[in-house]
């Protein structure tokens, strides 16, 4: 064993020592999944500084006392781990570099934690900040480790992945010929990332598909849309958000009130079409549900929107409601799928515990923790998750999800020749009998006619969203029952 292999073993055996490390002396920097914020790490009293063997400048660690230390570290762990380290220098086929065993240390020892905590190195750490900035050559799919593959969690809005035909669930078991196995999950998105105009292949596995199915697609620059909107007949209005970035309450805001200005001030309802989006920042999905709750009529959990609890006292968060109703009360469904995490997650539960909003769909991805971006060094940095969210009601996100109040899956409606398909949808009238008798009311029965032909245009587009309008339609029936009055209308900007 030489010099060098031996002051590796000093360095490892010394850092195992404080392996149990409570707080870093750097800046926490919330995810910009998660949030754009700052927050300072306080050192509690009974941490005592540990310094590493390193090859730059040594680097404060800090080891806390506690109780949840129940399994300790002994000298066999420690000769264990610094035996495999020499072993693979002395034995291993190829020469290994002391930078490489350790950075892969790190890695395993990250990854073996949830599919969400990674060590960032200079790579990963860069493509994290690429990511971040809203533009990226790419096809547009957010990813997840699964079974040793990658599953879908949504394909982005207006990207090849959507274009193509990939949906939230599915499998990534090859890209390129190579098995995803085989990869590890930095390289599988850098080979998916690529020039724009070039072409990738994904090897897809899908539930109910008896064999694996192939998607050739060409890169884009991928540009993210965060928010789109449209009239839904006359009186209702649709709000789609893709993700959530640090714009999007006031695009979304600034959207319902120039739907509410083309429909000479009215707004009979919204839905608020969150499927396939796969979170973003925090703070912007608070401020969204803020917009659709008035703070000062909420009677129960004392205003919260989404808190959060972790281990130490730095994790624990909360959000309260502090806005005016932006729809003054008007009916509002929202849509939800497998593809919805995160923050779509904690925006979906909050309206649902404040029985603010109708959610139908399928249940959600069920992603309800937060990561937190903890530098090493200029270039390293750690993404560890530490601490879980809650609804309002104090229901955990996490694993379970959020369950519609009415399920409706994503159905395919077959277009057949004839009326066969309208009795699918909404039963036969007599009006679409073969020379039925006609009379005065005709005219009136056109516009009723108008609106079939869209509803069962729409079906075929989109069945969930069909679904959603007849439910917030039979919403807004039942409003104006109760409020004793015709149409809500949607009142001057809400200030914030």
């Amino acid at each position: 064993m030489n010099i060098h292999t031996s002051i590796l073993i000093v360095g490892i055996s010394i850092a195992l020592a404080s392996f149990n490390t409570a707080a870093l002396a750097y800046p926490l920097i919330l995810s910009p999944q998660e949030s754009k914020s700052l927050s300072v790490v306080k050192i509690p009293e009974n941490i005592k500084a540990v310094h590493v063997l390193s090859a730059g400048p040594a680097v404060e660690i800090q080891k806390l006392d506690t109780a949840d230390n129940k399994e300790s570290v002994d000298e066999s762990d420690v000769n264990r781990f610094t035996n495999t380290i020499v072993l693979i220098k002395d034995f291993y086929v190829q020469q290994v570099g002391d930078k490489v065993l350790l950075d892969d240390a790190i890695r395993g020892m990250v990854s073996g934690l949830d599919p969400h905590s990674e060590y960032l190195d200079q790579e990963a750490y860069k493509t994290l900040l690429m990511a971040t900035s809203g533009e990226f050559g790419g096809v547009g799919i957010e990813v997840t480790p699964e079974f040793g593959v990658l599953k879908i969690v949504a394909p982005m809005d207006d990207t090849p992945a959507a274009r193509g035909g990939i949906k939230s669930g599915d499998y990534i078991v090859g890209i390129e010929g190579k098995l995803v196995s085989e990869m590890t999950l930095q390289e599988a998105v850098d080979i998916m990332r690529g020039k724009p105009g070039t072409q990738v292949t994904l090897t897809i596995l899908r539930k109910g598909e008896k064999a694996p199915l192939i998607f050739k697609m060409t890169r884009e620059i991928i540009r993210i849309t965060s928010v789109k909107s449209k009239m839904m007949d006359s009186d209702f209005g649709y709000i789609r958000i893709s993700q959530f970035q640090e714009p999007t309450p006031k695009l979304m805001r600034d959207a319902i009130l120039e739907l509410k200005n083309k429909n000479q001030g009215r707004l009979n309802g919204i839905i608020l079409d969150l499927r396939n989006n796969p979170g973003g920042l925090l703070e912007t999905a608070v401020q969204v549900v803020d917009y659709f709750l008035d703070s000062k009529k909420l009677k129960k959990f004392n205003e919260v929107i989404v808190y959060t609890e972790g281990r130490l006292p730095e994790a624990q968060y909360s959000a309260k409601a502090s806005g005016k109703d932006i729809l003054s009360g008007a009916p509002m469904v929202v849509l939800i799928n497998g593809g919805s995490a995160s923050a779509s997650e904690i925006v979906a539960g909050a309206l649902q515990d404040y029985q603010r909003a109708i959610i139908v769909g399928t249940t959600s991805f069920g992603k309800g923790s937060v990561q937190t971006v903890i530098p090493l060094d200029k270039g390293h940095a750690l993404k560890l998750t530490t601490a879980l969210y809650h609804t309002p009601a104090g229901r955990v996100i996490q694993n379970s999800g959020i369950v519609p109040d009415v399920q409706v899956d994503d159905l395919k409606i077959t277009r057949n020749k004839g009326n066969e398909e309208l009795a699918m949808i909404e039963p036969i009238k007599e009006y679409q009998l073969k020379n039925h008798l006609k009379f005065s009311g005709d005219n009136k029965q056109k516009s009723i006619n108008s609106i079939l032909n869209n509803d069962l245009s729409l079906a075929y587009d989109d069945f969930q969203l069909f679904e959603a309008l007849k439910i917030l339609r039979t919403m807004h029936m039942l409003y104006q029952a109760q409020a004793g009055k015709s149409v809500p209308v949607v009142t001057e900007t809400a200030k914030k």
